[in-house]
């Protein structure tokens, strides 16, 4: 809580942005980049300035996210990509030292946020399947906790957390007037034409963040959302005002031309993440050496090395075998590492098979050393 602004930053994003990349990319989460040419966009459809009097948010876009997620326009705020819709739901709703509690394992950034704003946080555990322990989190929920932070699809896990759960913790919230902010981001990745949101749950205890960057492949829309109550979406707006005031428009418009087309992009995308999941679950049940839960949507998986130190052979893999996984110290589980196969299949099909050398030379390696020290 006593970090100081000025040397403020995210440790995850810092090592994706600098170390993730490799010949062998197996450390992203979303789905392969989507190109501009299949949008069918010509130069006639854009403009550099919006509406002079466009207010906050440009009525088409809010328009197309009302729509699609059955909200009333007044709950919506847009966003530069999800991370910024949950700095905006978290500044929106806490003070300075006001304690929130979030999920472990957890995706780091969100801590960084919280900790940037100044908040106080505590943990609730997911069980060993990734589903939320709800005993635990009624245990440490309390009369001043702000908010209580969830990922659905669970970010690093890609577990999915059902509506009735959800309800629950609704119920638990209400008790002591606590909001519940559900990154649903990898929400996207069932690739429902109605999505059913957390936000219709619990309209006023409910903040839901999302955007068109993982499932889709347009990260480069910076297209977010945040599905708030209207007297928190109306702080949201002010509060952006300090940040970004207006949006790129160009964006804008590229934006709403691809909600118009989210239903081919949409089964394109998930016509390839099927096979490549495909791909993912051979590649696991062929291994001696990992435990992992296996997801029922999404493009990313958190195996355990059964023997060794991951950090370690993350190492391994990213200088010897040109190869990228994401480290799980960056989840709050070091002894696990994150994989995503949301790339083109021929490229997940050559990153495991190079995946599954470094896991041999490790385990020889692991091994070799083992013997040493015993003898």
């Amino acid at each position: 809580m006593n970090r100081r602004r000025s040397t403020a930053d995210s440790p995850y994003m810092e090592w994706a942005k600098l170390y993730s990349t490799a010949r062998y990319n197996l450390a992203t989460s979303g789905m392969v980049a989507f190109p501009l040419a299949e949008l069918g966009v010509e130069i006639g459809q854009l403009e550099i300035n919006g509406p002079s009097s466009s207010g906050y948010g440009y009525e088409p876009l809010l328009g197309k996210i009302a729509a699609r997620y059955n909200v009333p326009q007044e709950s919506i705020v847009s966003a530069i990509g999800t991370s910024m819709g949950n700095y905006l739901a978290l500044a929106a709703t806490t003070e300075p030292g006001d304690e929130i509690l979030i999920e472990r394992p957890n995706y780091e950034p969100l801590l960084s946020t919280a900790r940037y704003l100044g908040l106080r946080i505590e943990h609730f555990q997911r069980r060993n399947d990734f589903a939320i322990d709800f005993a635990d989190l009624e245990r440490r929920i309390r009369p001043r906790t702000r908010v209580i932070v969830i990922t659905n699809l669970h970010n690093p896990s890609g577990a999915f957390c059902s509506e009735s759960t959800l309800r629950e913790v609704a119920a638990l919230a209400r008790k002591t007037g606590t909001y519940v902010l559900v990154d649903e981001v990898y929400r996207e990745m069932l690739f429902e034409t109605q999505p059913r949101s957390a936000f219709h749950i619990d309209p006023e205890r409910f903040l839901v963040t999302n955007s068109l960057t993982k499932a889709y492949g347009l990260s480069g829309l910076r297209c977010g959302w945040v599905l708030a109550p209207p007297d928190v979406a109306r702080r949201m707006w002010r509060i952006n005002d300090l940040h970004g005031a207006t949006f790129v428009h160009p964006g804008e418009l590229l934006s709403v031309i691809a909600f118009e087309q989210l239903g081919p992009i949409s089964a394109r995308m998930k016509t390839l993440l099927e096979t490549n999941r495909k791909l993912l679950r051979q590649f696991l049940g062929a291994r001696d050496d990992l435990d992992c839960y296996w997801p029922e949507y999404g493009t990313i998986v958190l195996p355990r090395l059964r023997r060794g130190n991951a950090e370690e052979f993350c190492e391994l893999l990213r200088t010897h075998f040109e190869t990228s996984v994401v480290p799980g110290r960056f989840f709050d589980c070091p002894e696990r590492f994150r994989i995503g196969v949301g790339g083109p299949t021929e490229t997940v099909r050559e990153s495991l098979r190079q995946l599954g050398t470094g896991l041999d030379t490790f385990a020889e390696a692991t091994l070799s050393s083992s013997l040493r020290r015993s003898s």
